[in-house]
């Protein structure tokens, strides 16, 4: 409204600006005398005016005449397109100028700018390989995505913009969560440009998701051929998916070929955990244990962790605690000094009942590094020891504010898995997933920690009051039994 407005008030000046100025040369005096093959003119100001316009307009019309000759020109020595872009210059001018404005608006942000910019280089140049994209690009930024599916639908009928057009619907749908019309469409882009990183990638995430994980290495096999990833990370990735596809096997109880991709994952990733675990099984499984013990221990020495301890446990599930200690010494030899082996070993130790080498095996975990589970095997160790209740509830109480040690961790997203994933629950991020400490987020609050030593007092005096009158009994029982005791000696004596 308010451009219409100066727009009006704009024209109406120049009438009045033109308008005056004829007034004032129609009333001025003077001239310009002319002359030309002996014949002389006399111009006023006002006709010297017009003159000098009908000038430049004869001079214009000259240079577009001289053009149009040549146009001609080569139009008759065999160039057919000649004519039409001599007539089509200008209206190209002004096309490609709007283009460049759309383009401009595009960048800047500026959605409804460039759609109008854009469909009116539509008009001048009538190409829509370009002017489609923008208005694609434009209306999602404006938020019209029923504008933007539908020229993305246009592109797809020509082939130089094919992929344009699938790659902008592929990213609708992902954004409208339809994963599974995505997935068809990254497929589609994948078999144009199968060099596209971007495509690789989301094709990648899809069929991880969907747990399509023959597919998934199919595709990280091409981005390794492509070189868009490194040999080493492939291997990795490599071992996780096929990791992947055995665990989904496991499902489906086709055991032999479980076995083997397992084993194929262990052999391509030795420090992946999960694959170490699951090969072990499958050669416990096969009735060859060896295999199985030279596997945990090389995925021991290189990363310490639970479920091998487990696995490797699996190997001789009847044989004595006494037994176990001696074979699982052979195991953590190599990493003795690590947390996870002192725990490991102090739980052992507290199964076969030796709390004293059970301490001796924890060392100064509690105090150099306290967990949860490591100060709960130190409640444990001051039990079968005997020491009081105040003590064991005291470590117990402690274990509450203490750090949870080593956990799944995403390490995109830092969200806590309770087992092993190929992708993170919380942010589907592929293979990010690391046995390492969790960041104390969730920790007790400053009201619980101050409180706790409140409660371990209170249990001591519980305890101490439960030691005193456990001994008032004992004494009050000593004296009953005594009573008896003087009444049978004198009947011995009486007989």
């Amino acid at each position: 409204m308010l451009w219409s407005l100066i727009k009006i008030i704009a024209f109406v000046a120049i009438v009045a600006g033109l308008t005056f100025g004829s007034i004032y040369l129609l009333e001025s005096d003077g001239g310009v005398m002319v002359t030309v093959a002996g014949v002389e003119y006399s111009l006023g100001p006002f006709h010297t005016a017009l003159a000098l316009i009908a000038l430049v307009a004869a001079v214009w019309l000259v240079i577009k005449a001289l053009g149009l000759l040549v146009a001609t020109l080569k139009f008759l020595n065999g160039d057919e397109t000649a004519i039409s872009r001599y007539f089509d210059r200008n209206r190209e001018k002004k096309g490609y100028q709007a283009l460049a404005d759309s383009v401009t608006a595009l960048a800047s942000g500026e959605g409804r700018t460039a759609m109008e910019k854009a469909r009116l280089a539509e008009k001048k140049l009538h190409k829509p390989e370009l002017t489609n994209l923008i208005v694609a690009q434009a209306a999602e930024m404006s938020g019209d995505t029923r504008k933007a599916e539908e020229t993305y639908k246009k592109l797809l009928a020509d082939e130089r913009t094919r992929f344009v057009g699938i790659r902008g619907l592929m990213k609708q749908k992902l954004d409208a969560g339809n994963t599974e019309v995505a997935l068809k469409l990254a497929e589609n882009a994948f078999a144009i440009k199968p060099r596209h990183v971007e495509v690789q990638d989301t094709l990648l995430r899809l069929q991880t998701e969907t747990k399509d994980w023959k597919g998934a290495r199919s595709t990280l096999n091409a981005k390794l051929r492509h070189g868009t990833l490194p040999r080493d990370v492939h291997r990795r990735r490599d071992a996780v998916l096929a990791l992947s596809e055995a665990k989904d096997l496991i499902a489906e109880d086709a055991s032999i070929e479980t076995q083997e991709q397992a084993i194929e994952a262990n052999r391509l990733s030795p420090d992946l955990i999960p694959a170490a675990v699951m090969a072990a099984r499958g050669y416990v499984g096969k009735g060859k244990p060896r295999n199985a013990t030279r596997l945990i221990k090389k995925a021991w020495d290189t990363q310490p962790h639970p479920d091998l301890a487990a696995a490797f446990a699996e190997i001789a599930p009847d044989e004595t605690p006494e037994a176990r200690i001696k074979r699982f010494k052979t195991l953590t030899k190599n990493t003795a000094s690590h947390a996870e082996s002192k725990m490991l070993m102090a739980e052992l130790y507290i199964a076969a009942e030796d709390f004293p080498e059970a301490r001796r095996a924890l060392g100064d975990l509690v105090e150099t590094d306290a967990t949860q589970r490591s100060l709960t095997i130190m409640a444990a160790i001051e039990r079968g020891e005997g020491s009081n209740d105040a003590v064991v509830k005291g470590y117990l109480a402690k274990a509450l504010s203490s750090p949870r040690g080593s956990q799944w961790v995403c390490d995109t997203c830092h969200n806590i898995h309770a087992e092993w994933a190929p992708t993170c629950d919380n942010c589907h991020s592929f293979d990010t997933l690391s046995w390492t400490a969790p960041p104390e987020t969730e920790g007790l609050s400053e009201t619980g920690a101050a409180m706790l030593p409140l409660i371990i007092g209170a249990l001591e005096d519980h305890s101490e009051a439960e030691t005193e009158d456990a001994g008032e009994v004992d004494v009050v029982e000593g004296e009953a039994s005594e009573a008896p005791d003087e009444d049978s000696a004198e009947e011995r004596k009486s007989a």
